[in-house]
């Protein structure tokens, strides 16, 4: 008697979920053949658009350097800077020589005085006044000459600051504080602010690239994560009319590549061409011991193979392929409704 009620309880437990399910008024869903597009996996990198070197302009000891590896640094922020103890005692030197001039100019400026003065009188020749008119304009020469020469010192030392080319990313910091640079050394690689999805393909995948064409991008991780997020998309820009080692690289463009590493690896889905497919909305399914089923029109239900879920790369709506089980004309059901 036990095992008889035991019977009785799995055979209820199978039966299709329409027996105890209030009729639904759905109609049927006749299958048919469609393309899709045959999906490939490939890994791509986090690469930036353009990787800028913030470079010295004078030589020195660098100092008061300001950044570490990741951070993010904005157009023109001062990161480190080149200290060269030679431009000040320059300044320093040219300063004297300034207050030399300018005490020269004080003498020659009375002795110009005196000149017109006896000029003036009579008792004075106009050679001495032009003598004395002439090594004050020289004196006045020599000294606008040294302040010019000032202003190019003391622009080398404000060139001492080494400066972000561009908004991005900090990637490398090969220097540290105290050590001595030439003029043009790099202090700091920087990934700017634009990051993409490069692609590598076989190159028998080349003819099917082309600019434009959607991708999806998996969790990080390296795996594509069954999550409850969709996959993000993305755009491939640009293909390279270059093969490299027999592969075609393209460049896909994404939403929130900012927040990757440079150079990190990712899981991305790319259309290869299209095929004819037999494919049903994944609610129509029913999982029973481990085989999936679906409910056909007249109430019977058959086994099918399927294959693993297909997303929709065009925006439009995804499904699971039916690999073997059903034909095209058939009408199915979902598991709630009516037959």
């Amino acid at each position: 008697m036990i095992r008889y009620a035991a019977a009785i309880a799995l055979l209820a437990a199978t039966l299709p979920t329409a027996a105890v399910r209030p009729a639904a008024a759905e109609e049927p869903l006749t299958v048919a053949s469609r393309p899709v597009e045959d999906l490939k996996a490939v890994f791509a990198t986090v690469e930036s658009v353009r990787q800028i070197k913030a470079r010295t302009r004078i030589g020195g000891t660098l100092i008061g350097l300001s950044v570490r590896e990741g951070e993010r640094v904005a157009e023109g922020q001062v990161i480190a800077t080149v200290g060269d103890p030679k431009l000040a005692l320059q300044i320093a030197a040219l300063d004297a020589r300034l207050r030399s001039l300018q005490a020269q100019e004080t003498l020659a400026e009375a002795e110009l005085g005196r000149a017109r003065q006896l000029r003036a009188s009579g008792t004075g020749s106009q050679q001495r006044l032009d003598d004395a008119v002439s090594a004050l304009d020289v004196l006045r020469a020599q000294a606008a000459a040294m302040r010019a020469d000032r202003a190019v010192v003391e622009q080398q030392a404000r060139e001492g600051d080494v400066l972000s080319p561009a908004d991005g990313r900090v990637l490398q910091v090969p220097l540290l504080d105290g050590v001595v640079v030439m003029a043009g050394e790099a202090v700091a690689t920087i990934a700017a602010e634009r990051y993409v999805l490069r692609l590598r393909l076989p190159e028998r995948h080349a003819r099917f690239m082309r600019n434009g064409d959607p991708v999806l991008v998996g969790a990080r991780g390296l795996a594509l994560a069954e999550t409850d997020q969709p996959p993000a998309r993305g755009t491939i820009r640009h293909v390279y009319p270059e093969l490299e080692q027999g592969q075609v690289v393209a460049d896909a463009e994404v939403a929130g590549l900012g927040d990757y590493f440079v150079g990190e690896r990712v899981r991305v889905l790319v259309a290869t061409g299209t095929r004819e497919a037999l494919v049903v909305p994944g609610d129509f399914l029913i999982r029973r011991l481990g085989v999936d089923v679906l409910r056909l029109a007249d109430g019977r239900e058959v086994p099918v193979q399927t294959g693993r879920p297909l997303p929709a790369l065009d925006g439009g709506s995804g499904g699971v392929e039916i690999l073997s089980g059903l034909k095209p004309g058939d009408r199915i059901l979902r598991p709630g409704d009516a037959p």
